[in-house]
């Protein structure tokens, strides 16, 4: 994968054997989740589930298998901004949602993209990119086509800090949009998030902002170091209001 080289058709090629399907077969309504910066964890399990018991069909776009990173890369390197930023993974998500229906037998015209910190980032800065001319989201040949059945997006803690677009681009798309902030949240201050946000509802956004008590990765089992902290109760919740917003935009 060649970062400004790939067409959407060759990214979603190195993509494709690194996708998790969940649901049931035929053309259905599908989520596209993308991972945090560590990777994928089993609490998006719990949210594929909550969308596979309404018919909705999954798909778990793991970012790092086709570049042939290990998850211990993602945390030293993508973590902390050194590679890997979101104007460039949203090339990922771009072509994700091509291959989704080109392939995986996705309703074209019922898409839900789900992010988690980094994978928020990522659909957050795809949302401010116009995709008409070559080099934005880091593919030859961008096109908005993809995102045309995209009918909400689910922004799990997404980060917000100074190289996210987000910060200074109005969306240039705005499907319906659920978001969480956790009011503890030091890896994006609350009030960078709520600028954020702001800005997203200004520009006529459709968004729902969930503020809940909790640190970044409130929802992922594991998370103990100190800028992280799981909690059961909230992560319980976030999955009950993830299969909600499926079933209201689905």
């Amino acid at each position: 994968m060649r970062q400004g080289r790939d067409t959407v058709a060759s990214r979603w090629a190195a993509l494709k054997p690194h996708v998790r399907l969940l649901g049931p077969d035929g053309l259905r309504p599908m989520v596209l989740m993308f991972h945090a910066c560590g990777g994928r964890g089993p609490h998006q399990d719990r949210y594929a589930a909550a969308a596979t018991a309404q018919g909705v069909r999954v798909a778990m776009v793991d970012s790092y298998g086709p570049r042939g990173w290990p998850d211990a890369f993602g945390k030293a390197f993508v973590c902390t901004g050194l590679v890997f930023r979101g104007a460039e993974r949203a090339g990922d998500v771009l072509a994700a949602a091509h291959g989704a229906v080109a392939e995986l037998g996705a309703d074209p015209a019922a898409l839900v993209l789900a992010g988690w910190s980094h994978g928020g980032w990522a659909i957050m800065d795809l949302m401010t990119m116009p995709l008409t001319g070559p080099g934005e989201a880091g593919l030859r040949d961008p096109s908005p086509s993809p995102l045309d059945g995209v009918r909400g997006l689910f922004l799990a803690s997404p980060y917000g800090g100074v190289t996210a677009l987000s910060r200074s681009r109005d969306w240039v798309r705005r499907p319906r949009t659920l978001a969480v902030l956790g009011e503890k949240d030091r890896v994006t201050h609350p009030r960078d998030s709520q600028r954020i946000y702001d800005r997203i509802a200004a520009g006529g956004c459709a968004l729902e902002v969930w503020r809940v008590p909790g640190r970044h990765a409130f929802d992922e089992p594991g998370a103990e170091l100190g800028w992280l902290r799981h909690d059961r109760e909230l992560a319980a919740q976030s999955v009950e209001r993830f299969g909600r917003f499926l079933s209201e935009v689905l």
